[in-house]
């Protein structure tokens, strides 16, 4: 069998539908958060992966491919979750920003205690008087004050609000309609991960919820083309899916793909609130009322085959992504028998008018896709039976040699790109040796060379990754082993440009992925199927974050922030499975898994490899549960401490110590140092510049530590401010990265922009 392995964004965090295709933004920030402009808010529909049977548990969603071997992708998971927070959302310096009340920074920080210590009309009015920032940020609720602020009662007294302020809806956010209506998605979100201290949402919350959005969708103003309309639309839409309300709200799924028109709707911003139609479509498919109110009225077959193609002009103009997911959506309903005469004909339609290459292609490839799970007998009838060579030929047009074992295929990287990937490959074997302690290759592991295939942006992967290698894409990355003791077996990974951090150039989960082909070829017996008759998973994603984070020198902020919640104890993480696990958990937690044995117990990490390399499953588990068992559980919890208080940060394995830059100008950044102690009030600014000699291939500013949020902008030419910049970061908190390839000689500028005002911020400089 295959290993599957994937490093997933938090997915929860999505793609978005409407983004220019230039601006697809992934599903969380980068490294460093450097975050895209333009994307909408909502979730974007995965691509075709089929969902399970109505009512089977929602919390196993990875589904069998049609010959049997199993997709071990948690990704799966998230198309059942709730919507995530705002991201990608157009930013406060672009004309859309007024629509979704991203104009201004809050007034005062945002307080969790303001909403967990009130209830009824208080709680109403306190969500109504902060922005919608501010809510948004409870999306990141500890597990302590989840019941509090989103327990049932608290949930159905706002929805109430919501349907009093929609029943008088101006077709504006002047009643805080969107701060009440975010909330309610946040708590859906919050809820769904944390049941068990939440609590169950039943009955009267639905009605409640329902309530708020009938009035909502009844209230004409709701249908205003106009810039106050759009932020709110897109809020109500969005709610569909996170009350799992897909069924009930078909009409209004049919009327947003029958009011759209790209020349009114796009100017104004009103395209964000259709985004979330198609994640109510794609979402329908796991709610038990979904499939049969389709098939009592099909007609949103019939709608979104009409919106199709009164839109296929968007091919390859900004909104050319809208056009894509909508097929998607359409397509997907070939998966059932009694719907598969209906859209057969709208399948072919859509083959006919694409190709596997040019501004079509995503559409073609998605359609190519659909066949390829659901009606491949005939794939003759749509044409389509050689669309993964014709794609590979197409795209794939890039061939190079690294070293005997490493080549490159891509879709658009030039020579400096490719020599810069070759460096950081080649260079990662003698740190990942020097880490495994390892003593050659596993027992019959031919995987002498490994592929690595280069997508040119997250969008090409999802679509030409899909039907190229008949693969779920609904990730970050995917390594492929194949059969290791058979000849001529090529494993291979499957990556992408990094496209929301142009023009810096990155190779998204470059390292990570290729830790998979080394930890498989020397940590791990056999292929991924082997190793799952026990819990591994641990190990080999935490694993691959390590080296991947360490051998970059890189400070892994994500798993020190989720250190400062405790979350789990230590003999519970060697029971993480992808299937039943959120990506923190599997990520974030695996990573400090990892460096904790690895730091504190490498005695046991050997004992257990030496299992793993033997393919001596059972042994590795009685190492982890019964010698080890809970007896590292207390220590782990203190380690965590200590990492989140900065030991993780100060002393990321290969990061070398910098020193403060020199100068006596507090402005005055340097090659290789650190300014500490920066701080700003709300609103303001602390500015940096560096001086840039000629001929130096990056540059390279993280920030971190401190408290507030402090967001990164770099400006080439002068100072770096909100609205004048070519490259940013902002993530919510002061773990900020900008890396700039290529940089001018001379001055180059920085400005870390107080969102919150912050202190006792440290600021990085490498080049």
């Amino acid at each position: 069998m295959a290993r599957l392995l994937t490093l997933v964004l938090t997915l929860v965090l999505a793609v978005g539908v409407f983004a220019p295709l230039s601006q697809a933004t992934p599903a969380t920030p980068t490294p460093g958060g450097t975050t895209p402009t333009g994307a909408p808010v909502g979730t974007a529909p995965a691509h075709l992966a089929p969902p399970p049977a109505i009512g089977a548990d929602r919390t196993d969603t990875a589904p069998a491919r049609p010959d049997g071997r199993k997709r071990l992708s948690p990704e799966d998971l998230v198309p059942q979750s709730p919507t995530a927070p705002l991201t990608g959302l157009p930013t406060a310096d672009q004309p859309q920003a007024k629509a979704f009340g991203l104009g201004a920074a809050a007034d005062r920080p945002c307080n969790v205690g303001d909403f967990t210590g009130r209830t009824g009309s208080a709680l109403v009015q306190q969500i109504k008087s902060v922005d919608l920032q501010c809510v948004n940020s409870l999306f990141k609720i500890g597990r302590g004050d989840a019941a509090n602020a989103f327990r049932e009662s608290q949930m159905t007294t706002v929805a109430y609000a919501v349907r009093d302020a929609a029943n008088s809806y101006q077709g504006n956010n002047s009643a805080s309609i969107s701060q009440l209506m975010l909330y309610l998605q946040a708590g859906y979100f919050v809820q769904f991960y944390n049941p068990d201290v939440v609590g169950p949402y039943g009955a009267g919350l639905k009605t409640a919820t329902r309530s708020a959005l009938d009035a909502f969708f009844a209230n004409s103003r709701s249908r205003d083309v106009t810039a106050d309309n759009a932020g709110p639309l897109a809020r109500a839409t969005t709610l569909i899916d996170s009350a799992k309300d897909s069924a009930r709200y078909l009409p209004v799924v049919k009327r947003l793909l029958s009011d759209y028109d790209s020349a009114t709707w796009n100017p104004t911003g009103m395209v964000y609130g259709l985004t979330p139609v198609l994640t109510v479509l794609f979402a329908g498919h796991w709610e038990a009322d979904f499939l049969p109110a389709v098939k009592a009225d099909p007609s949103v077959l019939d709608a979104l085959f009409t919106f199709i193609s009164r839109n296929q002009g968007l091919h390859g103009g900004t909104y050319g992504r809208t056009v894509y997911e909508a097929t998607n959506e359409l397509t997907r309903f070939m998966q059932y028998p009694e719907l598969l005469p209906r859209v057969r004909p709208y399948a072919r339609a859509l083959a006919q008018q694409s190709a596997p290459t040019g501004p079509t292609m995503y559409q073609r490839g998605s359609v190519a896709l659909a066949v390829n799970w659901w009606d491949k007998a005939d794939c003759s009838y749509y044409g389509t039976c050689e669309d993964p060579a014709k794609f590979k030929a197409a795209n794939l047009t890039v061939d190079h040699t690294c070293s005997p074992s490493i080549r490159i295929l891509a879709q658009a990287l030039d020579s400096t790109q490719l020599g810069t990937a070759c460096t950081s490959l080649n260079g990662q074997d003698a740190f990942f040796h020097a880490v495994a302690k390892d003593s050659g290759p596993v027992k019959d592991d031919g995987n002498s060379t490994i592929e690595v295939v280069v997508f040119h942006s997250s969008l090409d992967y999802q679509v030409l990754a899909a039907v190229i290698y008949d693969i779920n894409t609904n990730n970050g990355g995917m390594y492929l082993e194949g059969e290791p003791a058979t000849a001529g077996n090529q494993p291979r990974f499957l990556c992408y440009e990094a496209e929301w951090a142009r023009p810096s150039f990155e190779i998204w989960n470059l390292n990570h992925e290729y830790t998979h082909y080394l930890d498989g070829r020397f940590n791990v017996y056999g292929d991924y199927d082997a190793g799952q008759v026990q819990p591994i998973d641990w190990w080999v994603e935490g694993f691959a974050e390590y080296v991947s984070w360490s051998y970059r020198k890189a400070v892994n902020t994500d798993a020190i922030a989720v250190a400062s919640q405790h979350t789990y104890k230590l003999s519970e993480l060697f029971d993480t499975v992808y299937a039943r696990s959120s990506q923190d958990r599997v990520y974030r937690w695996g990573y400090l898994a990892v460096r904790y044995m690895l730091e504190q117990h490498r005695s046991d990490v050997d004992a257990v490899l030496a299992k793993y390399r033997a393919g001596d499953w059972d042994g590795a588990r009685a190492i982890l549960k019964t010698t080890i068992g809970t007896r590292y559980d207390a220590d782990f919890d203190s380690w965590l401490t200590r990492c989140a208080a900065g030991a993780c940060a100060a002393n990321t394995p290969g990061q070398s110590q910098l020193p403060e830059c020199a100068g006596g100008d507090v402005r005055q950044l340097g090659a290789n140092c650190v300014r500490s102690n920066v701080a700003a009030t709300t609103g303001n600014y602390a500015h940096f510049y560096l001086t840039v000699p000629a001929g130096t291939k990056q540059v390279k500013i993280t920030t971190s530590g401190g408290t507030g949020n402090g967001d990164l902008y770099y400006n080439p030419g002068s100072w770096a401010y909100t609205n004048s910049h070519v490259l940013r970061s902002t993530n919510p908190d002061n773990s900020e990265t900008l890396t700039v390839t290529n940089p001018p000689a001379g001055y180059v500028f920085f400005g870390l922009y107080a969102q919150q005002g912050f202190s006792g911020v440290s600021v990085t400089s490498e080049m």
